[in-house]
């Protein structure tokens, strides 16, 4: 009696985890060849666009505005220890500018879009919507995954400066009750300290989270198997595998810009 057993070149979660990040490396290289051959799909694009801003303005709103406020009154205890509290507007709109605006931003874009391309592109797969539009001789990548990714690298970063503006209103109402100080006076010391290389890693963090988030959810939606249980899987793991590359992007893009500080 013969026994056929599955030969392993490491092991089987090792051996997995490079297939898996394989298949990951040609689609990312699929989508830019879809990308730069033309016929873009900018109908749908601009769609894509509306709704990954009108699903997330309200939350994103509430959390900015709630994040500069606490943060705010978090730190006033510290510098006032010390009688730096007119060093409070300049010391949170660093915080805001180089990191909170964008991370929050991406992170609740995470939870809420990316979960919800993983979870539309899924159902498509499973039931054979994307097969039927192969065969109407419609690019399914080109029209469902290029549109979407361009979406949220587009349309993240002008989230994350509404979110950025919502926050500094936060900060202003904190510092404005505490201090009774006016809005010209407050710009000036809130902006004093903030140079370009600022705002530029704001833009290149958000650009970055915007284009995981899109192409994360694109290629787990679009791999979903096992029905409905699958497009619960490939939402979910849209939403753990964008913020854990989140994380590791907001890592590598502070050390490299410190360099340049």
């Amino acid at each position: 009696m013969s026994s056929h057993t599955k030969k392993n070149l490491f092991s089987e979660k090792i051996d997995d985890w490079l297939i898996g990040f394989k298949d990951g490396a040609d689609f990312l290289l699929l989508f830019f060849k879809e990308t730069l051959s033309g016929n873009f799909e900018f109908k749908e694009f601009v769609n894509q666009c509306y709704r990954i801003g009108n699903s997330s303005l309200l939350l994103i709103s509430l959390t900015g505005f709630v994040t500069g406020f606490v943060f705010t009154k978090q730190s006033r205890p510290s510098l006032e220890s010390f009688g730096a509290t007119s060093w409070l507007p300049s010391l949170v709109t660093i915080a805001i500018i180089r990191a909170l605006a964008p991370l929050v931003t991406s992170l609740i874009c995470a939870g809420k879009v990316g979960s919800s391309i993983g979870a539309e592109l899924g159902s498509m797969k499973v039931t054979e919507q994307v097969d039927a539009m192969e065969v109407s001789a419609v690019n399914p990548i080109k029209f469902l995954v290029v549109t979407r990714v361009l979406a949220t690298t587009i349309t993240i970063p002008i989230l994350s400066f509404y979110c950025g503006l919502m926050a500094m209103t936060g900060v202003f109402l904190n510092v404005t009750t505490n201090e009774d100080t006016s809005f010209p006076a407050f710009l000036e010391q809130a902006f004093n300290s903030i140079v370009y290389l600022d705002l530029w890693t704001a833009v290149i963090k958000s650009v970055a989270y915007g284009f995981t988030i899109g192409i994360v959810g694109c290629y787990k939606g679009y791999n979903a198997t096992n029905g409905t249980l699958g497009v619960g899987k490939a939402a979910n793991a849209s939403v753990v595998m964008s913020m854990f590359l989140i994380f590791i992007e907001e890592v590598f893009i502070v050390q490299v810009t410190n360099w340049f500080r």
